[in-house]
């Protein structure tokens, strides 16, 4: 891929991957390394990204599998998992960051099926082939992580209304 294509492509599909990733990992820094990472590696494929069918689908297969390989190496040698900055963003609704604590609470499987899916708009069977697992296993951790958000999120908002007292 000649240089000009690939920073049209930079420009077209940057904000989109971050923005699929950020709900993915539950960070927007790591969101952004994940992206920039698959970008520098689109750069070492040369030529042969012209011969794959969709390369933004491609950069985000990329950027999943190297935020998985980051959480599993951060685990292993620390024990910690990825966390959210919680830092006052402009432009961020209480509902967005309801959401965003909602999906940080879900099991990895399930935050990861739900980001792809309905974030990403990638259907079951992209979602299976980007995480390798068959279709009947997201369409499972879908069911369940909509199960735990409903529940979260109705908690949240229930909790946070107070009845007035007359």
């Amino acid at each position: 891929m000649d240089e000009a294509r690939l920073r049209e492509l930079y420009d077209v599909s940057y904000r989109r991957l971050v923005g699929q990733l950020a709900a993915f990992t539950g960070s927007l820094a790591e969101a952004e390394d994940v992206v920039q990472e698959a970008f520098v590696r689109a750069i070492g494929r040369g030529e042969r990204l012209d011969a794959v069918d969709n390369p933004e689908a491609w950069l985000l297969t990329v950027a999943v599998n190297l935020a998985r390989s980051r959480w599993r190496r951060v685990r292993r040698l620390a024990g910690l998992l990825p966390h959210l900055d919680t830092g006052d963003v402009p432009g961020v609704t209480p509902d967005r960051v309801a959401l965003v604590a909602a999906l940080r609470s879900l099991p990895a499987t399930q935050r990861e099926a739900i980001a792809l899916h309905h974030l990403a708009d990638l259907s079951v069977d992209q979602v299976a082939h980007t995480l390798g697992v068959p279709s009947g296993t997201v369409k499972a951790r879908l069911s369940r992580g909509r199960a735990a958000l409903a529940a979260l999120l109705t908690d949240s908002s229930d909790s946070s209304e107070e009845v007035p007292r007359g």
